[in-house]
């Protein structure tokens, strides 16, 4: 799926278990990341990119715009080599 990243960084491995406009509980690892062709490890704040996302809970997740609004995730995000982890989201 195509994301755009309106918070801070996010990292591969991020876990996401909440979605803004739904009650349901959701379980999802971000195990993939391309932008401009490029597998890489980080989604930088206002960048868009092409994620794999597996686990849990994908069926509430909903295609939008800024007219119909988009939809937001959060959860723990991964982390670079020698952090520690963040929230994401």
């Amino acid at each position: 799926m195509v994301v755009r990243n309106l918070g801070g960084t996010v990292f591969r491995g991020a876990r996401f278990h909440r979605v803004d406009d739904s009650a349901d509980l959701i379980d999802l690892e971000l195990t993939q990341i391309i932008r401009y062709e490029r597998t890489v490890d980080e989604i930088p704040r206002g960048h868009t990119a092409l994620v794999t996302l597996s686990g849990s809970g994908a069926r509430v997740l909903r295609s939008g715009t800024i007219a119909d609004g988009w939809q937001r995730i959060g959860g723990r995000n991964g982390h670079r080599l020698g952090t520690p982890d963040q929230r994401a989201g």
